[in-house]
């Protein structure tokens, strides 16, 4: 899967779509709506900002700091890419069942939530957009980055999915008013076949790089 950087708007579809279905700006809104219901229109904005910043540092460590997290670690990156397939696989299969995925929260973490004053932070910026898997997804493909250009798009592509996450997050109310229950199930369905489809290329190219099938 390599990105050129001559064919940036077609061959950075992939990893666009693999940052987009993973951080989930459809799910985190529908939940932020939740959450943010009794806030007012200038802390929902302001929340809604500081989560997106706050995952958008996490990141940026996550994408530059990743690899060197897994040499320290002593595994290899066709290694990662297989149980990173493996992680996204089954977060697609949670999409496609219409199950809350490795981003959301769960009960225990709603009455937390509850007591908290501030929620940028947790359950937000951390699991609701940075994720296990969006954080798997982030570190796969800058492993696949040959070049700083290639890195570069990476970012740029992390950097318009925190902006549509946003901007979901800020119309989260109206957009769940037209998506209704079954609009959501739909996105999610036909995200986890994509998404699907794409770690499975992850972890076939994870066992071709490590030289099993030689």
């Amino acid at each position: 899967m390599h990105f050129p950087a001559i064919l940036w708007p077609v061959g950075l579809w992939p990893a666009f779509i693999m940052l987009f279905v993973t951080i989930g700006p459809i799910d985190g809104a529908a939940i932020f709506s939740g959450l943010a219901a009794d806030m007012s229109r200038k802390d929902r904005a302001r929340v809604a900002l500081r989560c997106v910043l706050i995952a958008g540092v996490m990141f940026l460590v996550f994408a530059f700091g990743g690899s060197a997290l897994l040499s320290v670690l002593n595994v290899s990156m066709p290694a990662f890419q297989v149980a990173g397939g493996i992680l996204l696989f089954t977060q697609a299969l949670s999409l496609m069942f219409a199950n809350p995925g490795m981003s959301s929260i769960n009960e225990h973490e709603r009455a937390e939530v509850a007591q908290r004053r501030d929620i940028a932070v947790f359950p937000l910026a951390f699991p609701l957009i940075a994720g296990p898997g969006s954080f798997s997804a982030t570190v796969l493909l800058m492993g696949r980055a040959a070049t700083w250009v290639e890195r570069i798009e990476i970012v740029a592509c992390l950097a318009a999915c925190l902006a549509i996450t946003y901007v979901a997050m800020r119309l989260s109310d109206p957009l769940m008013r037209l998506l209704g229950r079954t609009g959501s199930d739909v996105i999610g369905r036909i995200s986890g076949v994509l998404l699907a489809a794409l770690a499975v290329q992850f972890v076939f190219d994870g066992i071709r790089a490590s030289g099993l099938l030689a």
